[in-house]
């Protein structure tokens, strides 16, 4: 496999926040010409056999996945897991006490949106959602469109579920050395996702990536759908500082909302070292 590889290592399913089932993603990325693939729930690996099923089924190569949650400065970072064993038992434990205690964020959001006048904000949210053990905002910004509160999930950000505005609630997610431990553990690649949309001070970013590095982490998003060109090179050169491998993944969600497709990116800079070459091992061939 070589860098000049169109790999598609970030996106989700109805396991989680996303709207397509992992058959129906893995049918989206092959006719979109995708080679090699993983669907990374947050949170959440129960989805990666039938995952790892269609990808097979569509001819192709596939790295299990997810997402993880962590805190770290106050700020929510989100850590994706590449190539480990989907049957660790630690890793599914600790992904299922970073699930814990969403159900109870909610209904305290539903509160809030009450109290602005948007009733039933719970049990609408429940609508969209695939697995209620991860209802989260997304479900809550299809429910204020759908209701049409909002026009799209961009003005709903806008308006609610954000800091400081209704809706919003905080919630303590895993340790950044607990989520880099438990991937690793299970034979996997720590990769920090989407570095460019964290509120970080120059300081801070610093911090998040030494500290990510000395716990084990080996990867960094650096083409995504939420990077601009320019954050392409920011965090290229980021990932050469750090000797740390660059990864290549969408962030797809659903048709109707996300801005990017599954494997539309662009290609990542030959002067890098991606991912899959670390994980060569670990990724199951395309039949």
């Amino acid at each position: 496999m070589t860098t000049y590889l169109n790999a598609d290592l970030h996106c989700h399913s109805v396991v989680s926040d996303g709207t397509l089932t992992p058959e129906a993603l893995a049918a989206r990325a092959k006719a979109n010409g995708v080679e090699l693939w993983s669907l990374t729930d947050h949170d959440e690996i129960s989805g990666q056999h039938r995952a790892a099923a269609a990808a097979a089924a569509q001819g192709l190569a596939y790295l299990t996945g997810t997402e993880i949650s962590v805190t770290f400065a106050g700020t929510t970072v989100h850590i994706v897991g590449l190539g480990f064993d989907p049957d660790n038992a630690p890793l599914a434990r600790g992904l299922a006490a970073t699930r814990g205690g969403r159900s109870e964020r909610a209904q305290e959001m539903a509160a809030q949106l009450a109290q602005v006048g948007i009733p039933g904000a719970y049990e609408g949210a429940l609508q969209f959602v695939g697995n209620p053990e991860l209802i989260s905002r997304t479900h809550f910004a299809r429910f204020l469109v759908e209701t049409r509160v909002c026009k799209d999930t961009s003005e709903v950000f806008r308006r609610f579920l954000t800091e400081g505005k209704p809706g919003f609630v905080p919630h303590r997610w895993a340790a950044l050395g607990d989520a880099v431990r438990w991937i690793t553990e299970a034979g996997g690649m720590a990769v920090m996702a989407h570095p460019a949309r964290y509120r970080l001070s120059t300081n801070e970013e610093f911090a998040l990536f030494s500290e990510f590095k000395e716990h084990g982490g080996q990867g960094v998003e650096v083409v995504t759908g939420s990077h601009s060109a320019a954050e392409f090179v920011t965090y290229g050169a980021m990932a050469q500082e750090f000797g740390l491998a660059a990864s290549r993944g969408s962030d797809f969600h659903s048709p109707d909302e996300s801005h990017t497709d599954l494997g539309a990116l662009p290609l990542l800079s030959g002067a890098l070292t991606p991912v899959w070459e670390k994980l060569a091992e670990r990724v199951r061939p395309a039949p």
